[in-house]
């Protein structure tokens, strides 16, 4: 019994320290990628500039005093403010939450429908992966990303909910042809092959083996598709299918400044560069995280 208990804690100690090994080895692959923590930076401070808004901003979000209109930055306070008399670095700090919850739940939505979608497909091939899920993702990609996103926003209404619902569903594709070409590999392996020969039912070998075997890349993808949300997220708002007006949406910051580009260039170089650094953020720390989870990367 004692031989038994010992064996048993052996190979749970040995199934944990892998696991931390692996995990201490990507952050050693990370870390010594400098654009990758620089861009790990930028995010992070872009969430706690979100979570903490009501703190590091001067003024609320709506806030107009039409006696301080297009103020420059210093008498303005630190942005300056805009046709209306509102403080613009209140408006880009609480402009970090729109972006962020417009990404997390646009990429959300495209993980909880094209994930499952593209593990099925790419599991039980046959007709149902060539001829009915492959030629849907054909068709929508067919259109560029951010048409496609205008058009289903424009269908579905405006607003921020029905934007964030437009582009998470453009981004479905991507997850779908991803996880799929992912499961294509895996599900051809020794150690799910012997899943399979020891009984293992469908359901079991997908979210026990195949699925955890393929998630590098989808969370690769993730990160990338944050980035793009927010560029999309922006540029519906600009358009006026995203935040309602009045809202501190980046975008809908800078179709108000396009009128006053030359007088008061600080109305919309200030979001611009907002909108700069968080894509770039997301980028770069989608870089790094490709390079760490690479098996090929050096020690």
């Amino acid at each position: 019994m004692s031989e038994t208990a010992t064996t048993g804690e052996g190979s749970q100690t040995q199934s944990v320290e892998p696991r931390e090994r692996r995990m201490a080895a990507f952050w050693r692959r990370f870390r010594r990628n400098r654009p990758a923590v620089f861009g790990l930076a930028i995010v992070v401070v872009m969430l706690l500039t979100a979570i903490f808004a009501p703190l590091i901003a001067p003024q609320g979000p709506r806030e107009q005093d039409y006696a301080l209109t297009l103020q420059p930055p210093g008498e303005g306070g630190l942005f300056g403010t805009d046709s209306l008399g509102s403080d613009i670095f209140s408006r880009v700090v609480y402009g970090a939450r729109i972006s962020l919850q417009a990404s997390l739940i646009s990429v959300g939505i495209a993980i909880g429908v094209g994930v499952p979608v593209g593990l099925v497909s790419g599991y039980f091939r046959g007709f149902l992966d060539e001829w009915i899920v492959m030629r849907i993702v054909d068709s929508i990609q067919a259109f560029p990303f951010l048409i496609l996103a205008l058009v289903i926003a424009a269908i579905l209404g405006g607003g921020l909910t029905f934007a964030m619902i437009a582009i998470g569903i453009a981004f479905i594709p991507n997850f779908v042809r991803i996880t799929r070409a992912q499961v294509l590999t895996v599900r051809g392996l020794d150690y799910v092959e012997a899943a399979r020969a020891v009984g293992a039912g469908h359901v079991r070998i997908m979210t026990r083996h195949v699925l955890p075997n393929s998630l590098p890349p989808i969370l690769v993808q993730t990160t990338l598709a944050m980035g793009l949300a927010i560029i999309a997220e922006a540029t519906l708002s600009y358009l006026g299918l995203g935040a309602e007006p009045g809202e501190p949406s980046w975008g809908s910051m800078l179709f108000q400044a396009q009128s006053y580009l030359s007088s008061a260039w600080w109305m919309a170089f200030f979001p611009g560069m907002a909108i700069f650094f968080a894509v770039l953020g997301f980028n770069l720390l989608g870089d790094g995280v490709r390079e760490a989870l690479d098996p090929r990367t050096s020690e």
